[in-house]
């Protein structure tokens, strides 16, 4: 295993240099390429002064040159902060604030979008801006050089990149948290090398795999795809899809063989008609951020008969975490899995002793996927980064693990099942309803698209369960939907009101905005509740 992160692509490049590495559009960048595109930017980012360890922002859609920024980064021996494309401005501005941001690479027209907000980013001393046109005016900033991409590039140094090791920092990941801001999570080389490896061993990743890249790099989950290609020589297409439809397509017309979406898109992917290209090239799709309904899981399987399955879970804090044998999917299809490789998972009470089988408790990861904490946030960092529990005593200097926030339960032969996040569980009537275990009834009853569970404010009961739900076009009504809740759940499960919506909210990892659907029904049962 290779010691830092852009010594996977090295690697490759020496062993198979004329091998596709990334495909974008008609182009398509050999290990070799790549590999030449990733050592300029470092030349490059050298040159523009960045220290060890400094961060560059790179806000741009899946292309070349976001891979070249994020691994050329790394070489340069600075720290990568890839922000959400879909992201406002002055929602990039707090994070270039929050993490000191020396370097910013974007495009033409989100650079005229950061022109306003800039001036309050005072650690930032160089932006650069790819896809400019002849007579394009460059942002004007005090403080800040604007470059073209091509000049920055051309300014490239000769001298190498700071002296790294696998300890280090090479990433801070933003991810939403349950109040205020988002929290930049700080991994390091060894922790995303590990699950590059890791993953990639279980899902028998090689050479001749063809990986399509649809979620963003921003999130930790589609960032992985890169990790994992890269570590095996695999090769990836980078896509900004519109529609679901594009994806089907797209699998189709690359020979795609391995497919990461998150539960919504799979909901809408397994509506669809899969052409029988699709059907022959797809070796496996896998499923995090959130728990594939059991419904869309049947659709998928049946649409894609040859295709394997693997349901993951996992932690900005740590990467990855668990997945589920393909082999256990008939006989506990709603499990999260066991652990992956290098990773241990407990599930403990608030003490931290150990949950007996069947107990609800906290999962806790350890291992060396597990993150350095949270930037600049010492308070978050102690909430979630704590000491491993059953350490011997007489430790000094006692390891930390990430302590999830996620009430899972362990069942005799130690596989997980995911039963809430601790902040999405609804207390009502005097009970702690799972939203997963709802939604997964509202799924079945085969009337909805989408749906999400939250629990809203109510006078008598505390929460009420409320479904927010897209439903198909034909055969629905509220009543029937409640009649098949009632049919499946204990009355206090039962969803008190149903609310239609033609689309529900997506926060910019493309998971459902659980927040701010909260937020918009808090009033639904009256101002007094």
């Amino acid at each position: 295993m290779q010691g830092l992160l852009h010594e996977l692509i090295y690697a490759q490049a020496m062993g198979q240099g004329d091998m596709p590495a990334i495909r974008h559009r008609k182009d398509c960048d050999s290990y070799a390429q790549l590999a030449e595109a990733v050592q300029q930017f470092a030349g490059a980012a050298r040159s523009c002064r960045l220290a060890p360890s400094e961060r560059i922002a790179i806000w741009l859609a899946k292309r070349p040159e976001t891979v070249a920024a994020i691994f050329g980064t790394s070489a340069a021996g600075g720290t990568f902060v890839p922000v959400n494309p879909l992201l406002k401005a002055e929602q990039v501005a707090y994070i270039l604030r929050d993490c000191n941001v020396r370097i910013v690479v974007t495009d033409r027209e989100r650079a005229k979008l950061l022109e306003a907000v800039l001036g309050d980013c005072g650690d930032v001393h160089t932006l650069v801006i790819i896809d400019t046109r002849d007579g394009d005016a460059l942002p004007q900033v005090p403080h800040i050089e604007s470059l073209r991409w091509e000049d920055f590039l051309a300014g490239a140094g000769g001298a190498g990149g700071h002296r790294r090791i696998d300890t280090d920092m090479a990433a801070i990941l933003y991810t939403s948290g349950s109040t205020g801001r988002p929290k930049g999570v700080v991994l390091s080389h060894r922790n995303m090398l590990t699950g590059a490896w890791s993953v990639a061993s279980y899902l028998g990743n090689n050479a001749d795999d063809h990986l399509l890249a649809v979620l963003p790099f921003s999130f930790d989950y589609g960032l992985s795809q890169l990790t994992t290609a890269f570590h095996v020589g695999a090769q990836v297409t980078l896509m900004d899809y519109l529609l679901p439809r594009d994806v089907v397509n797209a699998v189709a017309r690359g020979g795609i063989s391995g497919l990461a979406a998150v539960p919504p898109l799979w909901v809408q992917l397994a509506q669809l008609d899969w052409p029988q290209a699709a059907v022959d090239s797809l070796r496996y799709i896998t499923n995090s951020g959130g728990k594939m309904p059991r419904a869309t899981l049947d659709q998928l399987r049946t649409k894609l008969p040859r295709t394997t399955p693997f349901l993951m879970y996992g932690l900005t804090e740590a990467f990855r975490s668990t997945y589920l044998p393909p082999a256990e999917i008939d006989r506990r299809p709603d499990s999260i899995g066991k652990a992956i490789p290098f990773a241990e998972i407990m599930v403990v009470r608030e003490d931290g002793s150990p949950c007996a089988p069947g107990e609800p408790g906290e999962l806790v990861h350890r291992g060396s996927l597990v993150g350095l904490g949270y930037w600049n946030d010492p308070e978050k960092t102690r909430e979630r980064y704590k000491p491993t529990p059953g350490q011997p005593a007489g430790l000094v200097n006692p390891e930390l693990a990430v302590w999830s926030g996620d009430n899972v339960k362990m069942d005799e032969e130690g596989f997980l099942y995911f039963i809430g996040r601790k902040d999405d569980m609804i207390k009502t009537s005097g009970y702690r309803v799972s939203p997963t275990e709802v939604e997964e009834v509202l799924y079945a009853s085969g009337l909805i698209a989408e749906a999400a569970a939250i629990g809203v404010a109510h006078p008598a009961l505390g929460q009420a369960v409320v479904a927010v739900i897209k439903a198909h076009a034909e055969g629905f009504s509220d009543d029937a939907l409640i009649a098949h809740c009632k049919r499946q759940l204990p009355n206090f499960m039962v969803p008190l009101a149903v609310v239609p919506r033609d689309a529900l909210p997506r926060n910019p990892n493309g998971k459902i905005d659980r927040k701010q659907l909260a937020a918009e029904l808090a009033n639904l049962f009256g101002d007094e509740a």
